[in-house]
């Protein structure tokens, strides 16, 4: 069997890549975008890889083409398939054909936290001692690699996207994955290049919903208007909240203001009898975000047979998955900090975490908008207020832009910058700098290795 993918160095494609290898299948694939560390990882796997899009890439002949979301109509590729009526199918489609069935799926979704979400659980389950396969849109480095098949009658974990399936196929990802447990974390409107306003988002959270069976559990966050119209399109499964809420039988008080150490409250009932549960988490990670990620995580993996007690115990040794507030260098007492935060929300949530467990030093947000959404401009009017919990704010105006940062600058309620050269903005930072402060850097992007470049200016700068 020989499956060429379309779109082979994205997270997710890259990922279905590496599960179809495992799987014993000779795998190739085609990208306009082939670098490490992606195309290494899949090199590694034995998997050929061809730059830029050409029908010679279908040589030899395929038994079967999966085609990524980001590719269209007009690619010389995809337009091969097409006249050569090779078999083709979407990645999502392909998941569920071939990795998911008679597996116990469980599917994370939400406009944020997925990935660290189902990166949690996924850590989880492995320290329970279930071998648990996952398909995650990051790497989680408790695991180093951002997919695998795990054991057969494991549970497998998905990162369940709401964005569209491929150009043949405009249902969101997750429709395809038919969970028997889902969680549902968050919902506001976000993929404004494919969705009209937040009901049609809402719409295709409720096609996920009919999905999952009688006998399954939807997990969903408390104090979520979305989620709560969700729900109320109809709903055949039985339904635990998560939160803060007093109503809720899963949530959280936080014992530190940073929530790096909260409490987490189980109650339930066991043969009639109502029982509560109650344990400390004393972990790395900060944020009220992330606490209520993790809270998700710990009521999947209970209803997988993780013990609340063993559960949280784990949490103290789980790593923040790649680019989730990944710490990738400090010098001279100046930690430089890579977070995926691109929509207002992410950003203000990342920023509040790391306030509060920034005591001395100053926080310094650098910011690229570069979604789809920030490119059509959608949420412009609430970036300037994302960034109240920084000490200063440097926005970085990429070339695909259409549309001025200026107005956000005039509206920042901290001092900011605008800047459109890398360069400039690297040089601005290391002079704005200082000993114990915290320099976060937020992009869905690679920006241009600011990271590698800033902590090599910042080494230059403070060599004496």
């Amino acid at each position: 069997m020989h499956l060429h993918i379309l779109g082979i160095c994205g997270t997710f494609m890259g990922s279905l890549a590496l599960l179809a290898r495992e799987l014993g299948i000779t795998v190739s694939g085609s990208d306009a975008n082939v670098y490490p560390p992606m195309s290494t990882q899949l090199e590694e796997a034995g998997i050929v890889l061809c730059e830029g899009y050409s029908a010679d890439n279908l040589l030899p002949r395929p038994d079967r083409v999966v085609v990524g979301n980001a590719l269209s109509r007009g690619n010389p590729e995809v337009e091969a398939v097409l006249d050569q009526g090779l078999p083709y199918v979407s990645g999502p489609q392909w998941l569920a054909e071939e990795v998911l069935p008679g597996r116990r799926v469980i599917a994370v979704a939400g406009t944020h936290g997925k990935t660290t979400t189902a990166s949690l659980l996924a850590w989880l389950l492995e320290s329970g001692g279930l071998a648990p396969g996952f398909l995650i849109g990051g790497v989680p480095r408790n695991f180093g690699i951002s997919s695998r098949l795990g054991a057969h009658d494991a549970p497998f974990v998905v990162e369940a996207d709401e964005y569209d399936t491929a150009f043949f196929d405009k249902r969101s990802k997750f429709v395809h994955y038919r969970p028997e447990i889902a969680i549902l974390a968050n919902l506001e409107f976000d993929h404004a290049d494919i969705f009209d306003d937040l009901r049609a988002i809402e719409r295709q959270f409720h096609h996920l919903v009919r999905t999952v069976p009688g006998r399954g559990r939807l997990l969903v966050a408390d104090g979520e208007p979305a989620l709560d119209r969700v729900l109320e399109m109809g709903c055949w499964t039985p339904v635990e909240r998560f939160g803060a809420q007093a109503t809720s039988p899963w949530r959280l008080e936080l014992e530190r203001e940073d929530a790096s150490r909260f409490r987490v409250i189980h109650e339930h009932h066991d043969a009639g009898v109502e029982v509560n549960e109650d344990a400390v988490v004393d972990w790395p990670l900060t944020g009220a975000h992330n606490a209520r990620n993790a809270l998700a995580a710990l009521a999947a993996a209970s209803a997988c047979g993780v013990d609340l007690p063993r559960a949280a115990a784990a949490l103290s040794r789980f790593a923040t998955p790649r680019r989730r507030q990944e710490l990738r260098g400090e010098v001279a007492g100046i930690e430089v900090i890579d977070d995926f935060a691109h929509h207002p929300t992410a950003i203000a949530a990342t920023l509040e975490g790391l306030r509060a467990a920034t005591p001395r030093g100053r926080l310094l947000a650098v910011i690229e908008p570069r979604s789809n959404t920030m490119r059509l401009g959608t949420l412009r009017d609430r970036l300037a207020a994302s960034v109240a919990a920084a000490d200063a704010a440097f926005w970085f105006q990429p070339s695909g832009l259409d549309w001025s940062l200026s107005p956000v600058l005039e509206a920042s309620p901290v001092p900011a910058r605008l800047l459109d050269d890398l360069d400039a903005l690297v040089n601005a930072l290391v002079a704005e700098a200082r000993p114990l402060d915290r320099i976060v850097v937020m992009s869905n992007g690679g920006f241009g290795g600011i990271h590698e470049k800033l902590l090599a200016a910042l080494e230059v700068a403070h060599a004496d």
